[in-house]
């Protein structure tokens, strides 16, 4: 038998530190090569840990809740020489663990096909989602199916409830999600519950999550510690505010085409199963407009000002442990159906709390989509080492003037950000311009 004592590794680019969130094993469980024994919350995101080594634990060197430098140990395994490595420099760091893999749906639902729609429970006991104590919805775990006797044994009044109507693959997503299917307003023709219903119940109670506290605290005031995620997200917006000279710039925008393109999009067999939305659009627009003004897609530094040929586009997403900003690499080179996936995937990932740190790495410029809360528009603040950041804001219909006529139009207003040091009046203007002009005509984006 050898002793490890396993070191906090950096998980990320150069990150210095990890507070320890939560504890998958105990003193005295053995664990296997590439187990997950730990969860550590990073400045960028939550992240697994996988054991490097085979062998029984003794001992955690760091309880919950501490923050700790990379180096620091924060475990003791017991290994069998045969199994297990002889000491920590002779392993590799772990790498974070993937997600766990989500459950397929029951067989009965898929041989109906995609087209059928699946009443609730009608093909067996379904698998229902658990959660560790303390985790905060980051990270979420498949419970067994319970046997046929449990679910028999159920209060009559949840078996005999309402069915909910939706497709194999609309479950397969609210399972995703954590979303119950029973609490969902369906919009579908035939009463069904939709991709969009599911993806607007789960942005609503991500949103909820971030702003509601579930009851009047007794104490009259609540203080919470400045680490992990929200440091970084501090430490960030202040580097940016106070070291580049932001300009605003805003316009209002005739929005009723991009939601009729949106519509056929939705309808379109190239689309089925893909998420369809105003910000694949607004995507599609940022890159356009990027590719007329190259300077808004730029870097600056002390010596020279790095114009990127490439478009790694960020969005800023809202997640229960903070604001952060994944990228779709070379959006630039994407179809719009690869480019719907890329923004989709990025906004479960980041809504799951997996996303890693390389995702939000080597962003060139952003997108922030304050609609999705009922804003008009705002003033954004820059992603550190961008130059351009335009907010998309709420989309709703509005009197617009039509050829000397005012006629209800879908409208909505777009704000962008610019470093004043690379990005010009005239040239912040004109990528604003750019924008909105596939806003109010996506047609253009055949050019």
């Amino acid at each position: 038998m050898s002793e490890i004592r396993f070191p906090l590794p950096d998980v990320g680019e150069g990150l210095t530190e990890a507070e320890i969130v939560q504890w998958r094993v105990a003193p005295g469980d053995r664990v296997a090569l590439d187990q997950v024994f730990v969860e550590i919350e990073t400045a960028k995101s939550l992240v697994e840990l996988p054991s490097a080594y085979e062998g029984v634990v003794s001992e955690l060197l760091v309880e919950e809740g501490r923050t700790v430098d990379v180096g620091t140990p924060i475990l003791v395994i017991q290994t069998d020489a045969a199994t297990g490595m002889s000491s920590p420099e002779a392993a590799p760091a772990p790498a974070p663990a993937e997600a766990p893999a989500v459950a397929e749906a029951p067989a009965a639902e898929e041989e109906t096909g995609g087209a059928v729609l699946v009443g609730h429970g009608s093909s067996g006991p379904a698998r229902s989602r658990r959660r560790h104590p303390g985790q905060g919805g980051a990270h979420q775990h498949l419970s067994p199916p319970q046997p046929a006797s449990a679910a028999a044994a159920a209060p009559a009044s949840a078996a005999q409830s309402t069915p909910v109507l939706a497709k194999p693959p609309i479950r397969k997503l609210a399972k995703d999600l954590g979303v119950d299917l029973s609490r969902v307003s369906p919009t579908g023709p035939l009463g069904e519950v939709t991709r969009d219903d599911v993806i607007r119940e789960a942005s609503q109670a991500s949103v909820f999550r971030n702003i509601q506290t579930p009851e009047l605290p007794a104490d009259r005031e609540t203080r919470i510690p400045v680490k992990g995620v929200r440091k970084a997200i501090a430490q960030t917006m202040v580097r940016s505010a106070f070291s580049a000279p932001h300009v605003s710039v805003f316009v209002d925008v005739d929005a009723t085409r991009t939601m009729e393109f949106v519509k056929r999009l939705k309808s379109s067999p190239d689309f089925a199963g893909v998420k369809v939305s105003p910000l694949l659009i607004m995507a599609k627009a940022m890159i356009w407009a990027a590719r007329r003004n190259p300077t808004a897609n730029a870097q600056w530094t002390d010596d020279e000002i790095i114009v990127k040929h490439y478009v790694n586009l960020g969005v800023a997403a809202a997640t229960p442990r903070g604001l952060i900003v994944p990228n779709v690499k070379d959006a630039q080179a994407m179809s719009m159906v690869e480019l719907a996936s890329a923004l989709e995937q990025l906004t479960l990932t980041a809504r799951e709390g997996r996303t890693q740190p390389a995702e939000m790495q080597g962003g060139t410029i952003t997108i922030t989509n304050i609609g999705v809360f009922g804003m008009d528009t705002g003033t954004p603040i820059l992603n550190t080492g961008e130059v351009a950041i335009v907010a998309l804001g709420t989309i709703k219909q509005k009197p617009w003037v039509v050829d000397g006529e005012v006629r209800p139009r879908y409208v909505t207003t777009i704000g962008g950000s610019f470093d004043h040091r690379v990005v010009d009046g005239d040239v912040a203007s004109r990528f604003l311009a750019d924008v909105a002009a596939i806003i109010e005509e996506p047609a253009l984006l055949l050019d």
